[in-house]
């Protein structure tokens, strides 16, 4: 049966996901899939934009962005900072009006980085004190290099005893101006430290410079993107020389932009082409894109799928069958719980490489995956940057998501294959995707799949 799966309308998703349930049913694909999935609009797209639209000179609009979890958590930080940002005919188009960035002020970050990240650099530019907070989980996400960059340039930045913060919750004393210059930050753990900064820099008194001074810079096209992005805005942007990123002070200007789908949320629907076999297609897909994403058809590939780009269509196909491969994901960490439980469904050994930044991500990424590929009958061992993943014999039970959206979706491809999967938490995929849980139900098609959590 051919199905298309819409993506799942989310005009809001700003609560926090719930804790530790009896676990969604996996369900199980009975037949070779032939599907279409339109996939809503990138996350890392729609919060870098929504950043320059409310530090633009004028009124923008973005069109086909995410609403999620974390895009409503940076719509509603910067309304607090005193953005307006209104719906236009669906909850996807966004009208942003920028106005005097305002201090006194509470932000909630959820557990979204790039909330978390982005919006300190911004709020040193209000008039006055910003309040971070988030989710439990969040608090022990890394903070410490954007929070120093900040002070080397004059930002204050305290926690509530005064004291010089290394993670949530914290206070960004803004003054409404930022002298801006010359910083050095170790980006090791995460390229969202470059992109907050670089974000924010044309606002800054005299632009910036930014040296990255760590040994690993992970998600490069992360930074790809958000250089790209800028300059999509008139910021000019030197990045001739590794490592090191001159962002020039001046204006900001306002854009009427379509956000890309998001590459990465389609891993999960395009990977089950090869564990149930048959054929999964994306609409959309573009021809260039600094989305990490951009990488799958070829890492599919590796594993066995066949691949195209017809016009803006991807198609994935697969057999069922799984090869075992090495892969460097330093580019696209975020993919590697995809291709972690592909890996467990392999025909042979894998290894993942280059990720060891994934234990500063929503949770420790590569302990969680090796605990829950583990606690299924698989073999899964971490590795100083990544995991060895030896297929076994797997069996159903609860796997366990640690309120993290990309543990939630992996655990739906292994469910293909396994009986009796249990995802707990499905709905912290509304982070990123909203109604995952549905469209991935819709993908497999009537009657496909009620087995999954007998």
């Amino acid at each position: 049966m051919t199905s298309a799966v819409p993506p799942h309308p989310a005009p809001s998703a700003t609560a926090a996901p719930e804790a530790r349930d009896d676990g969604w049913a996996a369900p199980l694909a009975t037949a070779p899939l032939d599907a279409t999935v339109e996939v809503p609009g990138s996350k890392s797209l729609t919060n870098r934009l929504l950043v320059l639209a409310a530090l633009a000179d004028g009124p923008g609009t973005l069109r086909g962005a995410l609403r999620s979890r974390d895009a409503d958590l940076m719509i509603g930080a910067l309304r607090a900072l005193g953005a307006g940002i209104d719906e236009g005919d669906d909850p996807s188009t966004l009208r942003v009006t920028p106005r005097a960035l305002r201090g006194d002020v509470d932000v909630d970050t959820g557990l979204a980085g790039t909330v978390m990240r982005f919006l300190p650099p911004v709020a040193a530019l209000a008039d006055g004190p910003v309040r971070f907070d988030g989710d439990p989980e969040a608090r022990v996400r890394p903070m410490l290099p954007v929070l120093a960059a900040l002070r080397s340039i004059g930002v204050r930045v305290t926690d509530a005893d005064g004291d010089s913060p290394t993670h949530l919750p914290f206070t960004v004393h803004g003054t409404g101006r930022v002298a801006g210059g010359a910083v050095d930050v170790d980006a090791s753990a995460s390229s969202q430290f470059v992109s907050a900064l670089l974000l924010a820099g044309a606002r800054f008194e005299r632009g910036l410079t930014l040296r990255h001074i760590g040994t690993t810079l992970p998600s490069l096209p992360h930074i790809d993107m958000t250089v790209a992005t800028l300059r999509d805005a008139g910021v000019e942007v030197d990045d001739s020389r590794d490592g090191i990123w001159q962002v020039a002070p001046g204006p900001v200007a306002p854009r009427d932009v379509r956000v890309e789908p998001d590459l990465s949320n389609a891993a999960p629907f395009l990977a089950a082409a090869l564990v149930g076999g048959g054929t999964v297609r994306v609409p959309g897909w573009p021809v260039r894109t600094t989305q990490p994403g951009a990488l799958l058809p070829d890492l599919f590939a590796r594993l066995g799928a066949e691949c195209s780009l017809d016009g803006d269509v991807l198609t994935v196909s697969g057999t069922g069958e799984i090869r075992g491969a090495d892969l460097d994901l330093h580019a696209a960490g975020e993919l590697a719980p995809t291709f972690a439980v592909l890996a467990a469904l392999g025909d042979s050994p894998s290894r993942l490489r280059g990720i060891a930044h994934l234990r500063g991500h929503e949770t420790d990424r590569l302990a969680a995956l090796a605990r829950e590929i583990t606690r299924l009958g698989g073999r899964a061992e971490e590795t100083r940057d990544g995991l060895v993943i030896t297929p076994r014999p797997l069996h159903g039970g609860l796997f366990r998501t640690y309120a993290d959206h990309r543990m939630a979706t992996s655990a739906a491809i292994l469910g293909l294959r396994v009986p009796g999967v249990r995802v707990e938490n499905v709905g912290t995929t509304a982070k990123t995707l909203p109604g995952f849980d549905a469209m991935w139900e819709r993908m497999l098609g009537a009657g496909a799949g009620t087995e999954g959590g007998a």
